[in-house]
């Protein structure tokens, strides 16, 4: 039997998955990264994209949207500001959610509300650069 990287990635909502796999790839702040049984220690910020889970020869991926990713000899544990499996995404659904979020920039009345409207947006974004 191969030997397996205990993941665990959790969200400031629920955990979304915890168990032992072949390999992660992270979406790193200065790239992805693979991560496999007994990986150096390391500690990384995440950019949004896609978290993909190895395991069997199936692959599973998650949006994350920013957090942390923690290698220790203990494996890996992913932290995230925001995560959701793309395998629940709905491309009509989302294309809705993004042209919603455009027209809200638009009509965003002050530079706060702008903001927010401008978040959401990106987060969106980045969601289908995932989905994709």
């Amino acid at each position: 039997m191969s030997e397996k990287l205990a993941f665990a990635l959790v969200s400031p909502e629920r955990e979304l998955f915890h168990g032992e796999v072949d390999q992660v790839v992270v979406p790193g702040t200065d790239g992805e990264f693979g991560v496999l049984p007994r990986h150096a220690p390391l500690m990384s910020t995440i950019r949004p994209g896609a978290l993909r889970i190895v395991n069997d020869g199936a692959e599973r991926r998650i949006f994350v949207n920013g957090g942390f990713a923690d290698v220790t000899p203990d494996g890996l544990t992913v932290l995230a500001e925001d995560a959701v499996d793309l395998a629940d995404v709905d491309a009509a659904s989302l294309e809705q959610e993004l042209k919603d979020a455009r027209e809200d920039v638009d009509a965003a009345r002050d530079d706060a509300h702008r903001s927010i409207a401008q978040a959401k947006l990106t987060r969106l974004e980045a969601l289908r650069a995932a989905v994709r």
